[in-house]
């Protein structure tokens, strides 16, 4: 990849950041599509998140940001425009600078979910799902679900206001049957989603008790590292379906290619994403 005055910048900004994926996959993108723009990482502490914001995007070649953990929720308060489901779950994604300066930002996670559930061959309407952890992944996975259709979706987390909040505006949004769930437990849902960071660290416990899971239940772990995780070797031991978090950024990547207005390459990752899962998916 050559890097010249004329190339187009884009940063993902996190903190920690060492763990994020997007720039080998966008960048291996660019570099095959021909397109003269780069990503880059950057670990911004949430002290100085809205400052560095302002700064970088005063930058006329820096055309956009992904935000990774925890700057997900922390990026909707410095936006001029946000699309519906980054509105209604208080969380972005991505955020672009407008032709009119103004800085607008959508929510892919949620999206890039139920899109690898269609390519898990896993139905969301009047689906009973558990959602474990609802922080800015969570929160994104429980709205697209209920965007979908799903039939009840209980979120838990250790932060229970969190959760309530988070299920009011469900409510409000889509009428779904959203409630908050008093534990972990996942017996009688059809799919449980971990969306915690319990898995990253090998000491970590498990988010929830395998044990209870229903026979036909589907799970579907977020995490991408230490593959596969002490929660998908649980569940494959016990006969359960259980996907890792691979897919859902899979399914991500033509979503921020189309908002930056990269169309013909998300086209065609859309259409063939093989040599992207060849990159992400460990064999």
């Amino acid at each position: 990849m050559t890097i010249s005055g004329t190339t187009r910048v884009f940063q993902i900004l996190g903190d920690p950041v060492a763990q994020v994926r997007a720039p080998e996959v966008f960048n291996h993108l660019f570099r095959r599509h021909g397109a003269d723009a780069v990503l880059v990482p950057a670990q911004v502490p949430p002290a100085n998140f809205a400052d560095y914001v302002r700064h970088a995007l005063v930058a006329r070649n820096v055309d956009g940001l992904w935000l990774a953990i925890p700057h997900k929720t922390a990026m909707v308060e410095l936006l001029d425009r946000c699309d519906r489901l980054g509105r209604i779950a208080g969380a972005v994604n991505a955020a672009r600078r407008n032709a009119d300066s103004s800085i607008e930002g959508a929510l892919f996670d949620g999206v890039g979910f139920v899109k690898a559930l269609d390519e898990f061959g896993i139905a969301v309407p009047g689906t009973r799902a558990l959602v474990v952890g609802v922080g800015g992944g969570g929160v994104a996975i429980a709205t697209s679900l209920a965007a979908r259709g799903a039939g009840r979706i209980a979120l838990f987390d250790n932060a229970p206001g969190r959760a309530a909040e988070v299920a009011q505006r469900l409510v409000a949004a889509f009428g779904v049957d959203a409630i908050v769930a008093a534990s972990a437990d996942p017996a009688g849902f059809d799919l449980v989603v971990n969306s915690t960071p319990l898995g990253l660290k090998p000491d970590d416990p498990l988010p929830f008790d395998v044990s209870r899971l229903d026979a036909r239940a589907a799970v579907v772990d977020i995490l991408m590292k230490n593959q596969p995780t002490p929660l998908l070797r649980a569940c494959h031991a016990r006969g359960i379906t259980a996907h890792p978090g691979y897919e859902m950024l899979v399914q991500q990547i033509p979503e921020y290619l189309s908002f930056f207005g990269y169309d013909d390459i998300a086209q065609a990752v859309q259409a063939d994403a093989s040599d992207v899962r060849e990159l992400l998916i460990p064999r």
